[in-house]
């Protein structure tokens, strides 16, 4: 429970970071945040693996670009479920899921990984 607590924490940390540089991403207040945050890592937890292995050989096929746009999905997604969180366009979905991947990974750098303890 702890480590989604903190993958949660680096989640709204891309989330805000993304709703300050990329134009088309908006974030209406701090509780907004936290849900979006809290809702992405369960998105992200029950909905991606299917989108994953339903567009794997797309995935296959552009050698896991594609994953750029199943991730640009979820966080739009979040963005459909939660009124007060907004992406306009595929784009900005796109650039948020860089940066909140790039957040997630460095969050994974500093709580480790489960498996290897």
């Amino acid at each position: 429970m702890a480590r989604f607590i903190v993958r949660a924490i680096f989640a709204a940390l891309g989330l805000w970071l993304a709703s300050r540089v990329v134009p088309g991403v908006r974030v209406d207040d701090t509780g907004s945040l936290i849900l979006a945050a809290v809702l992405l890592g369960l998105v992200n937890a029950v909905v991606r693996p299917v989108v994953f292995l339903l567009t794997f050989p797309v995935t296959l096929l552009t050698l896991g670009l594609f994953l750029l746009v199943v991730n640009a999905a979820m966080i739009g997604l979040v963005a459909l479920l939660l009124s007060g969180f907004h992406v306009d366009g595929l784009l900005a979905g796109i650039v948020a899921a860089i940066i909140t991947g790039f957040t997630s990974w460095v969050a994974g750098m500093v709580i480790g990984d489960a498996k290897r303890d």
